[in-house]
């Protein structure tokens, strides 16, 4: 199989909600281990350390992107059988009803679906609303809340999305669970790839982060671990080009080129990083877009306010029907996102960072 796609299907298919990112984070050690030593903060996220030239010379570049994907976490478990649950992460209501999840137990996992109320049985009014997550249940088959934790279902145990990542038509786009955010984390390990026997003017930081879907907590631990220059985040962003969105509203598109975030709820990057971004694109003769994002954020927000401040930028992989149980993303789009974070990682060195944060005066 293409190193690729066994990358990036090893990484998706991996289960780690926020805050369990145990089975995830054994693959994410798997593949940064060749590259250079491992650490781990207290909270779970991984840090892989990479120096080039000299080691230790050379200003400190954190590549970061969160392996934890959006799921659930068991609540309850009524006496009929059923499960509540609580989301980890932003669910939209209208992408949950149907489909199939695994609940992780201290027995093996369990399957099971999230279903409401049958629409046969609801008022013409009922069926036109949205059904609420509060008014939702996992039925995992069973009639007692007796067979339920025979099964070994607890409170706590952790839930995610059952879905298998799938090379589909044309064989340019691939359509997963959790590129949100295992694409970031794929990025990195392929730019420190490409970058073995390569020189990079700077100690290289490959940070895969935890729990960045509940507030951006393993940003917060590893910024302060790996105290950076300048700090660079992979993301996957929305691709704007389904029915019903307008050019307006995004104009970012799967198959034409990473994008790069020029604004987000949380954080405006270092003008002069994004414009050494911009620059090493063109140079590369890489396709990029703009991106703008007025409700959401990334680890970049926590990390480009730590200490007296880090330039941060954020380069990110469009995808299709991202916070679901599938989306989708395009091969170029990634494979350029690489060869845009490798040239820019080469560019990085003590000058160019000194003169992010230069007074213009």
């Amino acid at each position: 199989m293409d190193w690729t796609i066994a990358l990036l299907q090893e990484l998706t298919e991996a289960h780690g909600v926020p805050g369990y990112e145990a089975p995830v984070r054994a693959v994410v050690r798997q593949y940064l281990g060749p590259f250079g030593p491992l650490t781990q903060d207290k909270i779970g996220s991984v840090i892989c350390t990479v120096p080039g030239g000299e080691a230790g010379s050379g200003p400190k570049v954190m590549l970061a992107a969160h392996m934890d994907e959006i799921g659930f976490m068991v609540k309850q478990i009524s006496p009929e059988g059923f499960i509540s649950f609580l989301p980890l992460g932003g669910w939209f209501d209208q992408v949950l009803l149907g489909q199939r999840v695994i609940i992780h137990t201290h027995q093996g996992p369990v399957v099971g679906v999230i279903g409401a109320r049958p629409p046969h049985l609801l008022t013409a009014e009922e069926r036109e609303k949205v059904v609420k997550k509060k008014d939702m249940y996992i039925d995992i088959g069973a009639t007692s809340k007796d067979e339920v934790e025979a099964a070994g279902v607890r409170q706590g145990d952790p839930v995610s999305p059952r879905a298998d990542f799938v090379p589909l038509a044309g064989g340019k786009t691939f359509l997963s669970k959790a590129f949100d955010d295992r694409i970031g984390v794929a990025l990195i390990v392929s730019a420190l790839r490409e970058l073995q026997g390569q020189p990079h003017p700077n100690t290289l930081y490959g940070v895969a982060t935890v729990m960045e879907e509940v507030g951006l907590r393993g940003a917060a631990t590893t910024v302060y671990a790996v105290d950076p220059d300048v700090a660079i985040v992979l993301e996957s962003d929305i691709a704007g080009d389904v029915p019903g969105i307008k050019p307006e509203e995004s104009d970012v598109k799967l198959g034409k080129g990473p994008s790069v975030l020029f604004y987000d709820a949380s954080m405006i990057p270092n003008l002069k990083l994004r414009d050494l971004v911009l620059d090493a694109a063109r140079e590369a003769g890489i396709p990029v877009q703009a991106s703008f994002i007025p409700g959401g954020a990334t680890d970049g927000s926590v990390i480009h306010l730590h200490h007296t401040g880090v330039p941060t930028v954020v380069i990110a992989v469009p995808a299709r029907h991202i916070h679901s149980h599938s989306s989708i993303i395009h091969r170029d789009d990634y494979d350029q996102a690489v060869q845009l974070l490798v040239a820019l990682v080469k560019r990085l060195d003590a000058s160019a960072v000194a003169g992010l944060t230069a007074s213009n005066a």
